[in-house]
């Protein structure tokens, strides 16, 4: 179980791209040990030129940017390969939400797999989060499915139901699986009273359980 999250406020940094892709989330470069700082190669490509030296011009290389924990993007978000890292450089960097009017399906589910909160917006909304401003702070708040921003205005963003509960709760799958622990051993009960061949050499310890 993870520490639940239920919204936050922080800095909001734009990244008005559509199609960021995994590799230009998390370069293949920075996934060659086991123990790498995906932090440090998070938009590797955008932040640091080839010798190692940031770039000045992006985003995240700039005050008070670099400490932002909500990202807007644009369309089609995280699309590209399936690889789960892209996830962890961003909850590494210390981003805890991203918002985009879409994200790429695996991206999408793997976000909510390691407490990342992936938010759709309208297009309309993005416009307006996206408008350039002195004070880039805004506050998250799940259960309502809100933004505010530093002007007070409120907007909202979508989620299924279900994932907000789990990351409420801080629910990984194994929680979610376990909160029907009472359905799972009813059914193998009436499983076992009704095709008790299917569990004939197994331990009576073992017949209750999946």
């Amino acid at each position: 179980m993870r520490p639940g999250f239920a919204g936050v406020t922080g800095v909001m940094a734009v990244l008005p791209l559509s199609n960021v892709n995994t590799d230009a989330i998390i370069p293949s470069a920075w996934l060659r040990t086991a123990s790498a700082d995906l932090s440090k190669g998070l938009f590797g490509g955008h932040r640091f030129d080839a010798d190692g030296r940031e770039r000045p011009g992006f985003v995240l290389n700039q005050v008070p940017f670099r400490d932002a924990k909500i990202l807007l993007a644009d369309e089609n978000f995280g699309c590209g390969s399936s690889r789960e890292a892209a996830v962890w450089a961003l909850v590494q960097f210390g981003i805890r939400a991203v918002l985009a009017p879409s994200f790429a399906d695996i991206f999408y589910e793997n976000a909510f797999r390691n407490g990342l909160l992936a938010a759709r917006i309208a297009p309309e909304t993005y416009t307006a989060l996206g408008a350039p401003r002195q004070n880039p702070t805004f506050t998250i708040d799940l259960p309502a499915c809100t933004i505010t921003g530093p002007d007070g205005a409120t907007h909202s963003f979508a989620v299924p139901a279900a994932r907000a509960e789990a990351l409420i709760r801080g629910d990984d799958e194994i929680d979610l699986t376990l909160h029907h622990v009472a359905e799972i051993e009813a059914y193998h009960s009436a499983a076992q009273a009704a095709r008790g061949w299917l569990y004939a050499g197994v331990p009576l310890s073992e017949q209750n359980h999946p």
